[in-house]
């Protein structure tokens, strides 16, 4: 019997070394793939990028900013509308309008399969006053897609050049909001003016543009809204600081049929040439990617 106990202890014995010697290289191996992936991460010092007005263009890869997980073989249509679904995503289809959409009829763009409306709630004008403008229409949009039980978003076209107007720019927005019913993010539309020669924020550094995003959104969020920020690919990579927005939720105005852009995005802007009945003329469609 103690030589039976001796054999099986040894028997015991060897295989733990061995199963320890195996766990010590399933984790040199791991440890090794961790490098590989960092070396080859800083090995990428550029990227390409597509901007609608100068097509491709290679940018500075932006090192610690976080990227998305999509894969754009899962875009199929459905009728009109583009969609968006894999293991951890689905996407809803919705529109964004201003004052210069006219007249909608929100009941046909209900019918017509559109969830949501981010709505331009205002903006900031021009020139060395930056007054704050309500959108002629906000009312009557957020009322008509309400009513007919489309969600409702809104966004606020910036032109501040402090952190002190951007305060003010939110405060607008929530004084037009405390009584409406919003659902979807309240979005901070960052955007290059050209050919004006009275834009306020054009030459604002990226230190300054981003500082003034992330006060707008903070002061939302301490509210209760959920909040984006609205940009492209240039605009992301080349005038903010996207590495200080790995946080915040990001609106990408992208109209290729696959964006190169491989940083994080909840929200798609994939097309300003949308058609959607009860909206005469173009409009945008989006994305909203959720997660399931």
């Amino acid at each position: 019997m103690k030589k039976i106990a001796i054999i099986l202890g040894m028997t015991f014995v060897f295989f733990c070394f061995i199963s320890l010697q195996k766990s010590g290289e399933e984790v040199q191996i791991q440890s090794e793939n961790k490098k590989i992936e960092e070396i080859k991460e800083e090995e990428i010092k550029e990227i390409q990028i597509y901007d609608i007005e100068e097509g491709y263009l290679t940018v500075p890869a932006v090192k610690n900013a976080k990227k998305h997980v999509y894969n754009w073989n899962n875009i199929k249509f459905i009728g009109n509308y583009k969609y968006y679904e894999d293991d951890n995503y689905k996407t809803h289809i919705g529109i964004d309008v201003s004052t210069y959409q006219g007249e909608i009829d929100w009941e046909k763009v209900k019918e017509s399969g559109i969830e949501f409306a981010i709505i331009r709630l205002g903006f900031r004008g021009y020139g060395t006053s930056g007054k704050l403008v309500l959108d002629d229409r906000f009312e009557e949009y957020v009322d008509g897609a309400c009513n007919a039980g489309i969600k409702v978003g809104v966004y606020f076209f910036s032109q501040a050049i402090s952190i002190q107007e951007a305060e003010e720019e939110a405060e607008f927005v929530l004084e037009h909001i405390k009584n409406k019913k919003i659902e979807y993010p309240i979005c901070y539309d960052l955007e290059k003016i050209k050919y004006v020669d009275t834009a306020r924020a054009n030459n604002l550094k990226k230190e300054e543009r981003t500082q003034n995003a992330i006060t707008f959104c903070n002061y939302l969020n301490q509210k209760g809204y959920k909040t984006m920020l609205y940009a492209n690919a240039k605009w992301l990579t080349t005038e903010l600081e996207l590495e200080k927005l790995n946080d915040y939720s990001i609106w990408y105005a992208d109209y290729q049929d696959k964006p190169l852009y491989p940083y994080h995005f909840e929200m798609w802007q994939y097309t300003e040439t949308g058609i959607v009945n009860g909206i005469n003329g173009n409009v945008d469609l989006n994305l909203y990617f959720e997660k399931k």
